[in-house]
């Protein structure tokens, strides 16, 4: 069965840097968009990123445009998100998923066919 276990988070001061990692098992990756979300305490899951298949497109939430970078390497079924800037609102689990479909105006809620079980980032200001 698909599975998927995030790595890397922490407690990091603002400013500073983390690398997230998710490793796949149980299907094929390479034919599957990945992404990221995240959850702060009381609040609903956020979109943070996307990459299609072959690494064709990525798009980020506007939250985290220019600070965090999602990449893949299909050959090791291994995701990542290169967290940069970090700021305290950024505290949050995050979580690695396959099939992710960010909210649109058609369909406002957040989508994906199978997720980790989240590592925890925290951001001390």
């Amino acid at each position: 069965q698909a599975q998927l276990v995030e790595s890397g988070g922490g407690l990091v001061q603002a400013g500073g840097s983390l690398t997230l990692s998710c490793t796949a098992s149980g299907f094929t990756m390479s034919r599957s968009n990945m992404g990221w979300f995240r959850q702060a305490p009381g609040k609903e899951y956020e979109f943070v990123a996307t990459i299609t298949v072959n690494a064709g497109r990525t798009d980020y939430a506007d939250s985290v445009k220019g600070r965090f970078t999602i990449s893949r390497d299909d050959a090791n079924n291994m995701l990542y998100l290169q967290l940069n800037s970090l700021k305290p609102e950024d505290t949050a689990i995050y979580f690695c998923a396959a099939g992710l479909v960010r909210p649109s105006r058609f369909n406002p809620v957040l989508v994906w066919d199978t997720r980790g079980q989240g590592t925890q980032v925290t951001v001390s200001s």
